[in-house]
């Protein structure tokens, strides 16, 4: 194309010049590579600037036609012109496939990189779907065993109807007594035998699961509770402000009343000026509206400007700084345990977890806690590790809920069908407390974790008053069984122990006892972790030597 102009160029120089040159800026092409895409590289036509210098050294007039140059002169400008613009155009050439050779090796050494990273993913993917095929081999072998310890109580069922159906028969034939009175004495004979035998059924089966299954169970907690522990201060619910001096206090209740008044109309918290000298007792349920209370009045009070309208600005730019820091606090906790694409809605009530208590455990660091343990388990026993993650990180947000009424999980439970969370997560949520039987594996890891994240030694506390009716409860309902002779409630309500009277409970009896009371314990009562029921019969002989 550049070879056309310049002919066209050499052609027309004999030509009067004009006082507009217009010469058509062509491309280069670079010659395709092969694995590298085609660039045009723009050209100038430097044979412009030599018209537009020959045109203005002289200003044309329209009265003064122009003055051409000698033709010898033209022809030789043009021919180094040309020479020049031949030389840059091969340049830009060599440039250009200069370029194309560096960006296909760069596509090369990307490829290769690609390759890579797919084969050791595969490689990866291999080894975790053995590790899956060798856990569903064990559970299929353990569902065998129960199936056939399952068989042999039915059998062992059968044969017990058939000698209740024996004994009455010879009864009614030999006993002198009544159809009713043969009914009772069989039946108390054959609830003793069948206590018996239940209890040494129970025992052995407990015995054969504890041989395959407890030291495994030990081990995954251990390393579960060790990769979530993390170092956790006890905050307490109420905010103080300190006061610089004395003379504050009348400035912060203004005149008549009328600052103190605005404070609490805004925050919708109430200051307390005379609990203490020196400092300003918050008092407020909502944790959050308690936060931003605390912080607008240090403000106030380093500003030294109190009246409404200073109050009320204060506040509101306290409400917006305090909403940011709440959503930034939900976006940390969501990266932090790897949860990514929630809801900008969620992720904000997730941060007010920074300003909740329960029992006096902050809430982002509960919540913290229980998801590390739930992915550490998920990912030993081959459970959905997603599924697990949004569990246990959704399973307290309806405590955030306070429009509504209802207990926090069917308020949690509503919210996250609004924004369309996934069943299996919902049911996780749903279950953690035991409301309804577990749909899922996933669903008894969450109630899982969330017990021990709950119930291990200073995470949280709790009144003197509850603490008290809590463990009086737990010896009542122990109390209640029959041969029970003392109930002790230790370890801070974590263990119950129960003495029975010897000559009323034998030792076959007493396993059976002990997994009726804690039963009872579990449906009646509410306590956080769980509570291990320990019964103990022992017999005393003695005798004087006179």
């Amino acid at each position: 194309m550049l070879m056309e102009l310049f002919e066209k160029l050499l052609s027309k120089k004999k030509e009067p010049l004009k006082e507009e040159v217009k010469v058509e800026v062509g491309k280069v092409k670079e010659e395709p590579v092969q694995g590298a895409p085609i660039k045009e590289v723009p050209v100038k036509a430097p044979e412009e600037k030599v018209y537009k210098e020959a045109v203005s050294k002289k200003p044309v007039s329209k009265k003064e036609p122009l003055k051409r140059e000698p033709k010898a002169s033209v022809q030789r400008i043009d021919e180094a012109k040309l020479a020049e613009i031949r030389a840059k155009a091969k340049e830009i050439v060599v440039d250009a496939k200069n370029q194309a050779l560096r960006i296909r090796s760069q596509a090369e050494d990307e490829s290769r990189k690609v390759k890579s990273k797919v084969l050791e993913e595969e490689k990866n993917l291999a080894l975790k779907k053995g590790e899956v095929d060798s856990r569903l081999r064990e559970l299929d072998e353990k569902s065998k065993t129960l199936k056939k310890a399952k068989d042999a109580i039915e059998k062992m069922r059968e044969d017990a109807e058939n000698l209740l159906k024996s004994r009455k028969g010879e009864l009614e034939k030999i006993a002198s007594m009544t159809k009713s009175e043969a009914r009772s004495e069989l039946l108390a004979q054959f609830d003793k035998e069948l206590v018996g035998e239940k209890a040494k059924k129970i025992r052995a089966m407990q015995e054969e699961i504890k041989s395959t299954v407890e030291e495994e169970a030990k081990q995954l907690l251990i390393e579960a509770m060790r990769f979530g522990s993390s170092d956790y201060i006890v905050e307490y619910t109420t905010s103080k402000v300190k006061l610089p001096d004395a003379d504050m206090k009348g400035r912060i209740i203004g005149k008549e009343g009328r600052n103190i008044r605005t404070l609490e109309e805004l925050t919708g918290v109430e200051f307390d000026l005379d609990s203490s000298e020196g400092d300003i007792l918050l008092s407020c349920f909502d944790s959050v509206r308690r936060e931003v209370a605390r912080v607008a009045l240090e403000r106030l009070i380093k500003d030294g400007r109190i009246q409404p309208a200073r109050i009320e600005d204060t506040v509101n730019k306290t409400k917006e700084e305090v909403d940011r820091i709440i959503t930034k606090a939900g976006d940390d906790l969501c990266h932090r345990v790897g949860a990514y694409n929630v809801p900008k809605e969620l992720v904000h009530m997730l941060g007010k977890f920074k300003y909740r208590f329960s029992y006096g455990q902050n809430m982002i660091e509960h919540t913290l806690e229980e998801t590390k343990m739930g992915v550490a388990i998920a990912h030993e026993i081959g459970a959905d590790v997603d599924t697990v993650r949004l569990g246990c990180l959704f399973h307290d947000i309806g405590k955030i809920v306070t429009e509504d009424e209802g207990s926090h999980i069917e308020l949690g439970v509503d919210l996250l069908n609004k924004y369309s969370i996934a069943d299996e997560v919902v049911n996780c949520v749903a279950e953690h407390h035991e409301d309804k039987p577990f749909s899922s594996i996933e669903s008894a890891i969450v109630n899982l974790v969330d017990h021990v994240s709950g119930a291990r030694p200073g995470a949280r506390g709790e009144d003197y008053e509850s603490y008290v009716k809590r463990m009086k409860a737990l010896e009542d309902a122990a109390k209640q069984f029959d041969g029970v002779d003392r109930v002790y409630a230790i370890s801070a309500g974590r263990e119950v122990r129960v003495f029975v009277k010897p000559e009323r409970v034998d030792d076959e009896s007493t396993e059976f006892l002990a997994r009726e009371i804690a039963k009872k314990i579990e449906l009646e009562q509410t306590y956080p972790g769980v509570v291990k029921v320990t019964v103990i019969r022992e017999t005393r002989v003695s005798e004087t030597a006179k």
